[in-house]
């Protein structure tokens, strides 16, 4: 089994650990799989520059084919806005992340807990944290980092790649769903 770093190399994920993402048809799989659904979508999905479009580009094309609602963190709401997707919600990060924890919480669409979150764009030390919270208080929810750097604590996760790897891998998991 190929056994990803972490990228901040002083920290330590602990015995469970994320299952390095090996081929875009892992992401496609566990979003086919899953009933319901979500992605949460930081700042650094509009900041980072890939060679044709932002991350956040790549992520409304995945919500769109596979019908997953996104939650907006921080102030890039607007930018869902100025691509014409309306459909994204706003919610502070820290807030998500207790809601996807909460038994009682119904979802943003009133459909009940979901069983799988999707994370690309939080700065990295923060989603480390968040996701090592939902690893031990939502054993319901199955996570998954599309980020390209490995976060440990998800369920799913990229190894450490390069700009270049990252946005192939990307344009490759939207085809992919585009096909199904």
């Amino acid at each position: 089994m190929i056994r990803a770093e972490p990228w901040q190399t002083a920290e330590i994920a602990g015995s469970m650990r994320a299952l390095p993402i090996t081929s875009p048809e892992v992401v496609v799989a566990a979003v086919k799989r899953s009933k319901h659904s979500i992605m949460v979508i930081g700042h650094e999905a509009v900041e980072e520059d890939l060679t044709d479009v932002k991350p956040i580009d790549y992520a409304i094309q995945m919500a769109e084919l596979a019908e997953v609602p996104i939650v907006a963190t921080a102030h890039i709401i607007g930018e869902f806005s100025k691509r014409g997707y309306q459909k994204a919600s706003w919610m502070p990060v820290v807030d998500i992340a207790n809601r996807l924890k909460d038994p009682e919480w119904r979802g943003l669409d009133g459909q009940g807990q979901y069983d799988l979150a999707l994370f690309m764009g939080l700065q990295y030390y923060l989603e480390w944290v968040i996701l090592s919270g939902l690893k031990h208080f939502a054993p319901h929810l199955k996570t998954l980092s599309l980020d390209r750097h490995h976060q440990p604590h998800a369920n799913w996760s990229f190894s450490n790649m390069t700009v270049e790897d990252w946005e192939q891998q990307l344009k490759v998991i939207v085809t992919l769903m585009r096909e199904q």
